[in-house]
């Protein structure tokens, strides 16, 4: 279930894309994805977690399954040629270019309550990537989501290695400056991203950096 990292680059020039964005730390960027078109994901400054859930936006209540995803592949990180699924089955998205290897899909999205058990009671309430996702519902009622829609996330980017147990670690990123994922949309797709602004990880040097938003149109 562990499988070696894969490297892809891509042949896709920024120069053609269709829409170009920088997200700062701590800031949300959302987007639908029309079938057929790539999104590819920067890590500018190296080792940031980008918090990133996925919807089928001809219903948003289908949204990223992490069980059925890892299920369906045998692999618990993504990477190169992943397959995201949604709770319905149907695919999502699918990993076409990577250049850092793998990502972690366990280690869910930082928020009030996991800052307080993982550094100490006065962290619960800086800013997590719940409290963007949050806002950003709160921002687009017109998608119909709550909080109730908030499950599995994608932390691209993120090293979370898996013991011999099972357990979880959080460990020193595997990024650098420019590493980039890639992805293209099997359906038209609600992304929601949360740019994670988390200054207690050493993951990250205690330093979130921005990340850059970079789409093509379908060919």
């Amino acid at each position: 279930m562990t499988k070696g990292f894969c490297i892809r680059e891509s042949d896709r020039d920024p120069a053609t894309a269709r829409h170009r964005e920088v997200v700062r730390a701590g800031d949300y960027w959302i987007y639908t994805l029309k079938a057929g078109e790539t999104l590819r994901i920067v890590d500018l400054e190296g080792n940031q977690a980008v918090d990133t859930l996925f919807f089928d936006a001809a219903d948003p209540h289908d949204r990223y399954s992490a069980v059925d995803t890892l299920r369906m592949q045998g692999n618990v990180y993504l990477t190169c040629g992943s397959k995201l699924l949604a709770q319905s089955g149907n695919v999502l998205v699918e990993i076409t270019a990577d250049t850092c290897g793998r990502h972690d899909t366990l280690g869910g999205a930082c928020a009030a309550e996991s800052n307080q058990v993982r550094y100490a009671l006065e962290k619960r309430y800086m800013h997590s990537c719940r409290d963007s996702f949050l806002l950003a519902l709160a921002e687009h009622e017109e998608l119909g989501l709550t909080k109730r829609d908030l499950g599995h996330n994608v932390n691209f980017f993120m090293n979370v290695p898996v013991t011999p147990e099972g357990g979880l670690t959080f460990a020193d990123g595997i990024s650098e400056p420019g590493k980039y994922v890639e992805m293209t949309a099997a359906r038209d797709v609600l992304v929601l991203v949360s740019n994670c602004p988390q200054l207690n990880n050493p993951c990250n040097a205690y330093n979130p950096t921005p990340v850059e938003m970079v789409v093509w149109a379908a060919a």
